[in-house]
C-alpha cells in the first residue's frame, strides 16, 4: 500500500516562502545563480529554498531580501506568512 504524505503547516510555510522568493527573483529578471551569488548562498541551497525543501535561517532570509531589494516584512507579507 502506498504511503500518503500529509503536508504539515511547516511545509506549507516553507513552500509559500520559496515560491514567493522565486516569483520576486523572476520579476527582477535574475537567475537563481545570480540571486544566490548576491545573497552569498550556494546555488543548490537556493534551489532547495525556492522548492520549500530547506528551513531557511533568519540570516539567509535577510540576505535574500537584501539581494532582492525588498524588506523582510514585505517578503513575509507577500508570502502570506
Amino acid at each position: 500500500m502506498a504511503r500518503v504524505s500529509k503536508k504539515t503547516d511547516q511545509d506549507e510555510v516553507l513552500t509559500r516562502l520559496g515560491s514567493c522568493i522565486r516569483a520576486i527573483r523572476q520579476d527582477h529578471k535574475l537567475s537563481q545563480e545570480a540571486l544566490a551569488d548576491a545573497a552569498g548562498i550556494d546555488r543548490s541551497h537556493m534551489g532547495k529554498i525556492e522548492r520549500g525543501e530547506r528551513n531557511v535561517s533568519v540570516l539567509n532570509i535577510h540576505r535574500i531580501a537584501k539581494a532582492l531589494e525588498i524588506s523582510i516584512t514585505d517578503l513575509m507579507e507577500q508570502s502570506g506568512i
